[in-house]
């Protein structure tokens, strides 16, 4: 009996998921991978596994995906102290290679791991068929090196490729005018996508539950957002540190045409799935 109603569970939860599935069928969807769920083997296992039944349901996963924690380890080995401004990587010429070198072996494990699902998958970076131009970007005025501000999304690569049928995977750097590259930082690169492509979805998988009034007690999350009320919580002061700059990111998206922008935290099991198929969801959702 308990057998029966385990798999009734199990189809109910089908059930729940079908108008969802329906929704967003042929739509494209921007995931921002970063944080923990990188680091930690089966959550990242688990995330590309999201990814991939997103694709295998009909609709059309991008990833944008970091790798900033590995990239402080490798400039660490190197001797380096790594150092940020508001945020943002100072990079140096050696410190770009690092980030090349780091993202670009972040991008072709996640590929490969799609593959082995079963999913069409090709790992590309900004640079490849011109699909991100930038501009160099400042803090203040301070200079931080060879850190880029997107100018132009060129959507010409991974339309093809979305057309093929292919998950299109891909690591934050850009060239300039005079094809110097440049690291970008990842959540910006996930919005200027998603924006550019004019994605149903955008969903940050991130280290924190989602947007809470109080940052220390996670039962003031709030678990829908309207642009007002987003734009009210920053000029009342309720949103800071690394918040700030992701929910204005999110804010922008969705002035620009995303549907919906979606922050999760990335250490639960499922949690795209969550957020994208049940009735509650599990993070912050903002909304025009």
């Amino acid at each position: 009996m308990e057998q029966i109603q385990a798999e009734m569970l199990k189809a109910q939860v089908l059930i729940e998921a079908l108008p969802y599935i329906q929704k967003f069928n042929n739509k494209k969807v921007v995931v921002k991978y970063g944080g923990s769920a990188m680091l930690d083997p089966e959550l990242q296992l688990n995330v590309i596994r999201d990814v991939a039944l997103l694709k295998l349901v009909g609709m059309k996963p991008i990833i944008v995906h970091g790798g900033g924690k590995e990239i402080s380890k490798w400039v660490a080995m190197l001797g380096k102290e790594p150092q940020f401004v508001e945020g943002l990587r100072v990079t140096d010429a050696e410190t770009m290679e690092v980030a090349e070198m780091v993202l670009n072996k972040v991008n072709k494990n996640l590929v490969q791991m799609l593959e082995q699902i079963g999913v069409k998958a090709a790992g590309i970076c900004g640079k490849d068929g011109a699909t991100l131009h930038v501009t160099k970007k400042t803090v203040n005025g301070q200079d931080i090196g060879f850190v880029g501000n997107i100018d132009k999304v060129n959507t010409n690569l991974l339309d093809t490729l979305i057309e093929q049928g292919f998950v299109p995977v891909i690591a934050p750097i850009g060239l300039d005018d005079a094809y110097q590259s440049y690291n970008i930082n990842a959540d910006d690169a996930a919005c200027a996508i998603a924006t550019a492509i004019g994605a149903e979805k955008l969903a940050f998988l991130t280290d924190i539950e989602g947007v809470c009034l109080d940052p220390k007690d996670k039962s003031t999350l709030i678990t829908e957002l309207s642009l007002e009320k987003a734009d009210k919580l920053i000029a009342d002061g309720f949103i800071g540190g690394g918040m700030l700059p992701k929910l204005k990111n999110c804010i922008d998206a969705v002035k620009e045409g995303v549907t919906s922008v979606h922050i999760l935290d990335g250490r639960m099991l499922h949690s795209l799935l969550l957020e994208f198929f049940t009735d509650k969801g599990i993070g912050t959702a903002i909304y025009k």
